[in-house]
């Protein structure tokens, strides 16, 4: 597989955005559940067909971009159509020496997000520490494994192990990355609001934050059309309820998901719709 992957990642990326395309319909008429919480997740949010048309493209097109983007050597980003916006935000915050928290969604391109972050600031302020989850299937394993560990970015496993990594590497004035609507394990976090349906919404970033007075910002990159290129936003997240220990955590968590919500209205067709939000949390063990 992992080979299969190199293949692949030679493609240029516009060849690849383009197989993306019919991957996503693809997927969209051949599985009616994904078509029924595709539709029941848009509608709830309010948006309407055309808005949310682009997003079943978009799904295709993550999964096309993979093999680039684990594969891609750090020496080929000079190559690639890069803009910042807020990166000033991320700047100031590192400044402030008390960790910085990445808070991105399942909206545009986050894998690279996260690797574009860490190369750009490995080399002065250290790894970027994301935590992710080991995929479930053994053959993506070794694939996963690899494109995770690359250099300035370490993966934390999402264990309790993983947990006390994060905070350490903040307490030490690191930064992380968190996907933060992920559905957690059951007890790891709070039914909260989201696009009008209640979702079991993990707690563990206003956690940190509270624990370390870390900065939070929130972000996502932006997948430009025809693989003409990437834009990374940051904008920081100011809610004074977010540190303040008299404000209920459920409050606070709500916050976070009104942000989200914020930057998804921005590019609603660039949303993993099809990931089921308001899914019931599996147990830890």
């Amino acid at each position: 597989m992992t080979a299969l992957f190199r293949l692949l990642a030679r493609l240029p990326l516009p060849w690849l955005h383009t197989l993306g395309v019919g991957l996503g319909w693809l997927a969209w008429w051949a599985s009616p559940t994904y078509r029924r919480r595709f539709t029941q997740n848009t509608r709830a949010a309010g948006f309407d067909w055309e808005q949310v048309r682009p997003a079943i493209s978009a799904a295709g097109v993550m999964l096309a971009e993979l093999p680039w983007l684990w594969m891609r050597s750090t020496s080929k980003t000079s190559e690639l159509p890069l803009h910042w916006d807020g990166l000033d935000h991320v700047q100031a915050a590192l400044a402030r020496g008390r960790g910085l928290i990445f808070l991105s969604p399942h909206l545009g391109c986050w894998e690279l997000g996260a690797q574009l972050m860490a190369e750009q600031l490995g080399p002065r302020h250290g790894p970027l520490w994301v935590l992710y989850r080991p995929a479930r299937k053994a053959w993506l394993q070794e694939v996963v494994s690899a494109a995770r560990q690359r250099p300035f970015m370490q993966a934390a496993p999402a264990s309790l192990a993983g947990v006390r990594q994060l905070l350490r590497t903040l307490r030490q004035g690191g930064h992380i990355g968190i996907l933060p609507d992920q559905v957690p394990p059951l007890g790891q976090g709070v039914w909260s609001r989201f696009f009008g349906r209640d979702a079991y919404t993990m707690t563990l970033g206003v956690r940190l934050a509270r624990q370390t007075g870390a900065s939070v910002l929130m972000c996502w990159c932006e997948r430009l059309p025809h693989g003409q290129g990437y834009i990374s936003h940051f904008e920081p997240w100011d809610d004074a309820g977010l540190y303040d220990a008299q404000t209920p955590l459920d409050v606070a968590v709500l916050g976070m998901n009104q942000h989200i919500e914020a930057m998804v209205r921005r590019a609603p067709g660039q949303y993993l719709w099809g990931y089921a939000r308001d899914k019931q949390p599996r147990s830890e063990g």
